[in-house]
């Protein structure tokens, strides 16, 4: 897989985004940044959406793309988003995280609807208003930020996990309705990724959140989710890349992972 591109903007070669319009929800932080940052890079018009403006407007000044606000749990929120884009050949569906770590039998409900809510709701929500402009682009890359926890399920993880396989089975249902429209639908599935706010919010403490990752050798970061999606985003348009599950080389398996001392 090729590193992040090196040429320049103004050298021979035209960057492989540009002219091409991507929008990136959940890029205040963690790897919807890091994505917008790649694909600002590589000569992508890029447009992030996210609820904490202070942060977007930061990072949209930083890497020269155009922050919009964005709730995807409120519907207002959601059309206000889509009526403000003039065009769009991408969409990183990115948005999401886990916020609980409870066992089936101490279900917190609210974490449930929540988690739902984000991951799966709110990427319907969006992808069903910009799946138009989509398809009217004529080469258009609807990409999915997904989990390993889309494919597998985990004990303490059934709140996340039932969310991200609804993300997995989203993205292959849309692969089915969209063959023959002019539209990649791509998903992305990351193993462990040590990131600023994801596990912090999952266990609601810092101690914990930093166990998770403890004697772990080089855990995935934001970064190299952000190079995948570059990449399948990159490829001539009639490849496809379903899937592409990627994982730290100290990951095994969902419950399989090498830890120091």
């Amino acid at each position: 897989m090729p590193g992040p591109s090196t040429h320049p903007a103004s050298g021979s070669r035209e960057l492989p985004g540009t002219g091409r319009t991507a929008v990136v929800t959940g890029a205040s932080s963690g790897i919807g940044a890091a994505a917008a940052t790649r694909l600002a890079a590589e000569g992508f018009d890029v447009v992030l959406g996210a609820r904490r403006m202070d942060r977007l407007t930061s990072l949209a000044e930083e890497i020269g793309a155009r922050a919009l606000p964005l709730d995807l749990t409120d519907p207002d929120s959601v059309a206000d988003f889509a009526g403000a884009l003039d065009r769009v050949d991408v969409l990183v569906n990115n948005a999401g995280g886990a916020f609980d770590a409870n066992p089936v039998a101490e279900a917190d409900l609210e974490s449930w609807a929540r988690t739902y809510e984000v991951n799966v709701l709110g990427t319907v929500r969006l992808t069903k208003a910009l799946l138009p402009a989509l398809v009217a682009s004529g080469a258009g890359d609807l990409l999915f930020v997904g989990s390993t926890a889309g494919l597998i399920s985990y004990g303490g993880g059934a709140s996340y996990t039932a969310a991200k396989h609804g993300v997995h089975t989203l993205a292959e249902t849309l692969r089915l309705e969209l063959c023959g429209q002019p539209v990649r639908v791509v998903e992305i599935a990351p193993g462990m990724v040590k990131t600023e706010e994801f596990s912090l919010n999952r266990t609601g403490s810092q101690e914990k959140a930093d166990a998770v990752y403890r004697g772990v050798r080089e855990p995935l970061v934001a970064e190299d989710v952000a190079d995948c999606i570059a990449w399948a985003l990159t490829r001539p348009h009639h490849v496809n890349v379903d899937l592409l599950v990627v994982r730290p080389r100290a990951q095994a398996a969902q419950h399989k992972v090498a830890r120091e001392a």
